[in-house]
């Protein structure tokens, strides 16, 4: 069951990624999903760089937070912040092969809120 699950993601994933590419203009935002953390970071698919990189780990979300919808909520709103020191106004989303829903979509729509566009 756990195999097919992975493999299945692992598709929808590979589907997704045959589509969306980032710039230095317009990064990707990737999101991965554990069962106690969540990962986000932004990508220049044509340099093959990694401009930004959060998680429920960061310092400043460590110990309080961890794979939970707040942990998320969180992680979502330093994104934003980072970002925007970092002159980021749009991306596009990389969901990573999950379903848009829970933690992808809570981090997803706190990064909206925070001013990023995609």
């Amino acid at each position: 069951m756990t195999k097919n699950k992975q493999l299945a993601r692992r598709r929808r994933h590979r589907r997704v990624r045959r589509k969306v590419s980032g710039t230095a203009e317009m990064p990707r935002l990737s999101v991965f999903r554990s069962l106690r953390n969540i990962y986000a970071q932004l990508v220049d698919d044509e340099a093959g760089r990694t401009i930004l990189a959060i998680s429920s780990l960061s310092p400043q979300l460590r110990g309080s937070y961890g794979g939970c919808v707040e942990g998320a909520k969180k992680a979502g709103k330093l994104l934003a912040e980072k970002c925007r020191e970092k002159k980021i106004k749009q991306v596009v989303f990389d969901r990573g092969g999950y379903l848009y829903h829970g933690r992808v979509r809570v981090l997803a729509e706190e990064v909206r809120e925070g001013g990023l566009k995609f």
